[in-house]
Order: C-alpha cells, then sequence, then structure tokens
C-alpha cells in the first residue's frame, strides 16, 4: 500500500511514516520549512518527502491512501482536493490505532512536560529489560537514534499527547490510544489555539481515562491538583502515585544526578544517571512504576538508568567553544522553561548561563504566558530574547522585568551578536525553541570559532 503523509515532519507524523515504512508500506509525505532531526530520520529511511502543500502532487503519486496531519485545515487546496475526489483518508493517531497498536499493549505517557523524555526512557528500560518494545515518540531518544519502531514483542511505548487530531477530528489524539498502561505526569493549561481553558483539557483527559482497562495502571503524580480533579471525574482502573505516595525519590543530589527509590515505603536501591533536575527524576519514577507493572525489576530499571543518554533536544550539548558550552533545549512553556534551567544550575553552580529564547509555539505567539516568562527565567544570568516578527505581542515588558539582565533582538543576526557579546570561556547557552530557531546553535558554535570570540 501506498501512504501518503501530510504534515509529515512534524514530531509524530514521522513516527507515523517511519513505521509505516518499516511494517512494509511505500510511504510518501509533504511539508512546509522542513528541518533536522525529522527530515534527516526520514530521508534515512528512505521515504520521499515533498516541499509544500501542491494538491498536484495526489494526481501525481496515486497514494492508496491519505494520512492527514492536524497541521492541515479546511480550505487548504490540497484538503479540498482530497475531499472533492473522495481519496481514502485518516487521521495519524487513528492510522496508527488501526495498524499498530490493536495489536500491541500499550503503554502510554500522557501530561502537559516530559512526555518525550519519560517516553523515551520507558522505552529503554524495557529494551534493557529485553522486551524490544515498539515506540513512536515526539523526539530522538539517543540510545535509539530514531523517533519510532515497530520493535520485536507485543509492548509498545506512545507519547500520548493531548493536541487534536485532525481537522475532522477535534478530540485528543490520545483518546485514540487504549493503553493498558498510562502514565499522568502533570497537567497546567497550554495548547491555547484550542483549548479555552484548563477544565477541556481536564475534560479530554478524563476521555482518556474512559479507555483504560480495569485490569490495567494509571500512575499519576502525586502533587498535581489538576490530575487529581481529572481522577475525580471517574477512574475504573488501580493507580499508583509518584513524587509522593507509592513511588518516592529521597536522599537526591542538587542537580537530580543520584537518588533513591522507594515504593511504598521501602528502599529499591541507588540510581545514578547523566540527567538533570527534579524535573528527570520525577520522570524516571513514572517510567519505573510502568516498567514493575510490565514485569521489570526495578533493580533492572534502575540499572538501566545509569545507560540512558537522553533525548534530543531536551538539554541537549551542541558543542563546546572556546570553553563555551551550547545546549539545544525544546522548553517552550514557563514550568519547562524554569525546571530545565533550575536542572542546569545545580549542575553548572555558579558559572554564568544565558538563556536564549524564542517564543514560538501556538500558545506562546497568543500571549498567554507572557506574565510568567520573566519570573521562569530568573535563573539565568543573562537573557536574550528573540522577537520573531509574527509573534504578535512585544518582548519588551519581559526584558523590562529582568532588569539589565534581559534584552530583545529583533532578528536572527542581532541575537547572535547578542549571545557572542556576553559568552566568555565558561559560559553555558541555554537554546529554547521548539522549532529550528534559523539554525542559530551552529551559526552561534560557528561563530564562537572565529577570531573575534575573546575567551
Amino acid at each position: 500500500m501506498h501512504i501518503h503523509i501530510l504534515g509529515i515532519c512534524g514530531t509524530f507524523m514521522a513516527g507515523v511514516a517511519l513505521l509505516a515504512r518499516a511494517a512494509g508500506h511505500q510511504v510518501s509525505g509533504c511539508d512546509s520549512g522542513v528541518y533536522p532531526p525529522m527530515s534527516t530520520q526520514l530521508a534515512d529511511a528512505g521515504i520521499t518527502l515533498c516541499e509544500g502543500y501542491a494538491p498536484e502532487q495526489l494526481a501525481e503519486l496515486q497514494p492508496d491512501m491519505v494520512v492527514v496531519g492536524n497541521v492541515m485545515r479546511r480550505g487548504q487546496p490540497i484538503i479540498e482536493t482530497l475531499l472533492n475526489q473522495g481519496l481514502p483518508y485518516a487521521s495519524g493517531p487513528a492510522w496508527l490505532a488501526a495498524h499498530v497498536l490493536c495489536q500491541r499493549q500499550v503503554l502510554a505517557v500522557a501530561g502537559t512536560h516530559g512526555k518525550t523524555s519519560t517516553s523515551s526512557l520507558l522505552a529503554w528500560i524495557l529494551e534493557y529489560a529485553g522486551l524490544e518494545p515498539g515506540f513512536l515518540i515526539g523526539g530522538i531518544p539517543a540510545n535509539f537514534q530514531q523517533s519510532a519502531r515497530l520493535g520485536g514483542s507485543h509492548w509498545f511505548v506512545v507519547e500520548a499527547d493531548e493536541y487534536d487530531t485532525a481537522f475532522f477530528d477535534k478530540r485528543s489524539k490520545f483518546v485514540h490510544y487504549a493503553p493498558r498502561t498510562l502514565i499522568l505526569n502533570n497537567l497546567e493549561f497550554d495548547h491555547a489555539d484550542i483549548f479555552p481553558d484548563l477544565a477541556a483539557i481536564q475534560r479530554q483527559f478524563h476521555h482518556l481515562l474512559r479507555t483504560v482497562p480495569g485490569a490495567g495502571l494509571i500512575i499519576t503524580n502525586g502533587q498535581d491538583t489538576a490530575l487529581d480533579e481529572v481522577l475525580a471525574m471517574g477512574c475504573w482502573t488501580p493507580v499508583e502515585r509518584f513524587i509522593s505516595g507509592d513511588w518516592e525519590a529521597r536522599d537526591c543530589a542538587a542537580d537530580g544526578s543520584v537518588f533513591t527509590v522507594y515504593y511504598r515505603g521501602e528502599s529499591q536501591g541507588r540510581a545514578q544517571w547523566s540527567q538533570l533536575g527534579a524535573h528527570n527524576v520525577h520522570n524516571a519514577l513514572a517510567a519505573l512504576a510502568a516498567a514493575r507493572q510490565v514485569g521489570v525489576p526495578v533493580h533492572t530499571a534502575l540499572a538501566a538508568l545509569a545507560d540512558f543518554q537522553g533525548v534530543k533536544r531536551r538539554l541537549e550539548v551542541r558543542g563546546v567553544v572556546n570553553g563555551v558550552t551550547v545546549y539545544d533545549d525544546f522548553a517552550h512553556h514557563p514550568t519547562a522553561i524554569a525546571t530545565t534551567l533550575a536542572g542546569l544550575r545545580a549542575r553548572v553552580g555558579t558559572q554564568p548561563i544565558i538563556a536564549v529564547l524564542e517564543p514560538r509555539s501556538n500558545t506562546m505567539k497568543l500571549g498567554v504566558f507572557k506574565d510568567s516568562l520573566a519570573p521562569a527565567l530568573a535563573m539565568a544570568d543573562a537573557v536574550v530574547l528573540y522577537q520573531a516578527p509574527d509573534l504578535g505581542w512585544e518582548l519588551s515588558a519581559i526584558a523590562t522585568a529582568l532588569g539589565p539582565r534581559g534584552q530583545v533582538c529583533p532578528s536572527l543576526d542581532a541575537t547572535l551578536a547578542a549571545i557572542q557579546g556576553q559568552a566568555k570561556s565558561g559560559a553555558h547557552v541555554l537554546i529554547m525553541s521548539n522549532g529550528g530557531f534559523g539554525g542559530i546553535h551552529e551559526r552561534l558554535l560557528t561563530g564562537l570559532r572565529t577570531p573575534v570570540f575573546h575567551a
């Protein structure tokens, strides 16, 4: 079967493409403004990419099935052509459920923050234990170097996103997945472009709980009031809690690199790994609980932590030049920004941190978080804010609230110059964006290598 995917370079749709290709289908797809790492791994898999959404590609390629990403909208010529010609189509989550997940025991990771890291960690623990899981993750785990694979067993780990499914299905993606084991990391307001308030998101999470069987397990954050409210709306499945409750981390190092795991008051062993921050310790607890549910002993899972290499674009070191360390991070919500900075601060101590932020998500563009950004960036010694032309609101108030540490730049060139002007030997440059940010990471590393830079 020839499957053509509209919006193929999104993290989720790229994973669907890889799974379809691995299952033996011919796969092609189209997108606009593609960038690594997703475009790279698709090309490596032999998947044909079309730039843009010209409707003529449907006639030229003549696919048997069109899988529609949620970036697509009514009124786009390719969508109108698809509908007018009566071509077979499905959403990405529906295709995944019908062709992959229906044959598997699904472990799903949901929540506002930490889905990608926790899914990656859970998949790695199962792999380390010899279970050969399949997975679809909204990022690229360094241990696997791919965002999705079919795997060699009936276990399947999926990052369960609450964003809507498609233009014709406004339910959250995760209602399609029917997990038997479900992690609920946390819950805050986000995705202001499709949800009016937190209650609307909670309703979708409630729909998700309705799909988890009584013989399964829900693993939830024991300190999250919003999730407690979701559970109170109706829950038919046993629940274990982490952070406080069934699973706890004690005797933690300041940077989260070492901690002792307790299950129902009894020590399970000491964890030591390379990941930073309290948020990653919490992710680990949730993954340990889920792995135990499917038969992985806790001591085996703890051993797997030591070999976990993290996820691309999650506090990923992109390079060190003249004593300046450059990181790439996906943080695009004030809570994620604050926790990422806290983890880095705990690791580097008093060494200077330069935070660079491109407010790019749909919620950021709507200005929903503008009052929360300055406090979220408080741990940085200097903050460089990129005022993109399409942002829609001014970042100057954020810079004012930060005082002399804050700076707004109207272009990528100005942003690079501002970073280089402050990046001396020993500095840590944390670049945060959920997009490609104009290739700023490599441009910065190149600039730091020039004689203009003085360590």
